[in-house]
Formats: C-alpha cells, sequence, structure tokens
C-alpha cells in the first residue's frame, strides 16, 4: 500500500511541475507573434500566442477602391489565418511540455 502512495506522490509532484511549466509558457506567449496576410500582402494581421489580435495594417492601395466588401473579406481571412498561425503556436509549445499527450482543454 505504501508503495502506491509513493507513486501517486510522484505522480502529483509530476502534474505539478507540468502544471507550472505550461502556466509559464502561457504568459510567454503573450510575447511571441505571428503574421498573416491575404490579398497578396494587402492586409496584414499580427497576432500573439494568447489569440489576442495585436495589429491591423491595411495598404492604401486597396482603401482608394472603395471595395468595403472586399476589404472586410480581406481582413477576415488575414485574422483567421494569424489566429490559427496563433493556436499551432501554442500547440507546439504545449506539445514540450506534456511530451505529445494531448491534454484536453489546454488550447
Amino acid at each position: 500500500m505504501s508503495m502506491s502512495k509513493k507513486m501517486l506522490g510522484d505522480l502529483m509532484r509530476q502534474a505539478q511541475v507540468i502544471q507550472e511549466k505550461m502556466a509559464r509558457t502561457q504568459e510567454e506567449m503573450a510575447g511571441k507573434m505571428v503574421e498573416a496576410s491575404s490579398g497578396g500582402g494587402m492586409v496584414t494581421v499580427v497576432a500573439n500566442g494568447k489569440q489576442e489580435i495585436v495589429s491591423v495594417k491595411i495598404e492604401p492601395e486597396i482603401i482608394g477602391q472603395n471595395d468595403k466588401d472586399m476589404i472586410e473579406d480581406l481582413i477576415l481571412a488575414a485574422v483567421n489565418e494569424a489566429l490559427r498561425k496563433s493556436r499551432d503556436l501554442v500547440a507546439e509549445e504545449m506539445k514540450g511540455i506534456t511530451g505529445g499527450i494531448g491534454i484536453p482543454g489546454l488550447f
């Protein structure tokens, strides 16, 4: 029985270490950036590893075209791609911590 308690204690300590590493990594993600563009670079969006959009840049050439629907579509495409890249960045960082074991609800 004492062997079982020791194993459980070891497992709990390992889980705590992983949890601490994950918390640090999540904090670090705020400083990591990914960039995505659409329309051949006409719209560029930057997101951080916390899936927050930090900037949107629109080339002046498309503003002059007065095509509101096209501009909105380009922004939407770039935002979605930036968020996908951000999620991929976080997943890759977490895989390094968890050893590739998927833990539901982390990202």
